[in-house]
């Protein structure tokens, strides 16, 4: 029997909590209809008998502490709501025992924004990491170590799992379901809990929203203008001589401040102008590749699909309701 500790962070989102709980739950269900022993010891593990979730509006009682747990096979990390320093702050005694499991032999998952508390462990640096595409410019401020892939549902790291965002989490239980329990039973519990199986990819979500969270002045104006800009053919010169600097020295503060170099930026907020037209209007996808600033067709539908991982017919049938009426 595997034995599951689902932690109760201070601040916990009790949906991760309590969803991962009942999948694993009805895993033994499913045994014990069968006759069979269950396959899973699903305990909640806190640093206090009672904890505060979701802000303050539930109460979750745990069935150990963590001082009481001297071995368990898996760790969850449910999502965690807040300002992350200050949640990180509340939860710091649960990581020299996270690190101390894994040490020992345990695997751990981390759930959406629970990436953040898996990667104050340490654990994650040199190791790719998943959680909510809300956060990955603050997540990249504070584990500049760790590779963030937000593209990803789910990460599988050499006994550490993380998933993507909100709700992506229930693929990675049933990932883990799998593992332990087959396939038969992963694909039952997505059948009773009505969960799309197999999902790898959390890009079509994906909303940019640019990376401002820095201090260089300079690059936040040339981020500003590709923004109000960005039908126009810009090039990098262009943007280097608006802020009388040199080309390569732009280059190295815009890649060190957001992230991404000019060419990716001015991309990904012109896709990013295009989704909007996809969702929200009848233009089809020649009018909306022009009225972005390309006229590349093939460049265009190139792009878009390495952004949001869907053709943009694809992704106007999935989110513009308009078109069906």
């Amino acid at each position: 029997m595997k034995h599951i500790s689902i932690l109760v962070p201070k601040g916990a989102i009790l949906g991760s909590l309590e969803g991962s709980r009942q999948l694993f739950s009805q895993v033994n269900e499913f045994y014990k209809a069968k006759g069979l022993d269950p396959v899973f010891d699903v305990k909640l593990i806190g640093l206090s008998k009672e904890t505060l979730v979701s802000g303050g509006l539930f109460t979750v009682n745990t069935d150990l502490l963590i001082e009481d747990v001297k071995k368990t096979d898996l760790i969850i990390i449910p999502a965690i709501d807040g300002e992350m320093q200050s949640a990180l702050e509340k939860n710091r005694d649960f990581v020299p025992w996270i690190v101390k499991q894994y040490n020992q032999g345990a695997e751990i998952a981390s759930l959406c924004l629970g990436a953040f508390l898996l990667a104050s462990t340490g654990l994650l640096n040199g190791r790719k990491c998943a959680t909510h595409w809300l956060a990955e410019n603050d997540f990249k401020r504070m584990f500049p170590d760790v590779q963030l892939v937000t593209e990803k549902i789910i990460t599988d790291e050499q006994g550490i799992y993380s998933s993507g965002g909100a709700f992506s989490y229930l693929n990675l239980i049933l990932h883990l379901i799998e593992k332990y329990a087959g396939r038969e039973i992963a694909v039952l519990s997505a059948k009773v809990f009505a969960i799309e199986l197999d999902r790898e990819s959390q890009l079509s979500f994906t909303i940019f929203q640019g990376q401002k969270g820095h201090e260089d002045e300079s690059v936040k104006k040339v981020q500003e203008y590709i923004e109000n800009n960005f039908s126009e053919k810009i090039t990098i010169d262009q943007l280097a001589d608006m802020q009388a600097l040199g080309r390569r020295n732009l280059e190295r503060r815009f890649k060190k401040a957001t992230s991404n170099t000019i060419v990716e930026y001015i991309q990904r907020v012109k896709m990013e102008a295009a989704k909007v037209s996809l969702e929200s209007s009848r233009e089809n996808v020649n009018e909306v590749m022009y009225k972005v600033g390309y006229t590349d067709n093939k460049a265009f539908r190139t792009t878009f699909k390495r952004i949001t991982g869907l053709s943009p017919i694809q992704y106007r049938s999935k989110y513009n309701r308009s078109i069906m009426a």
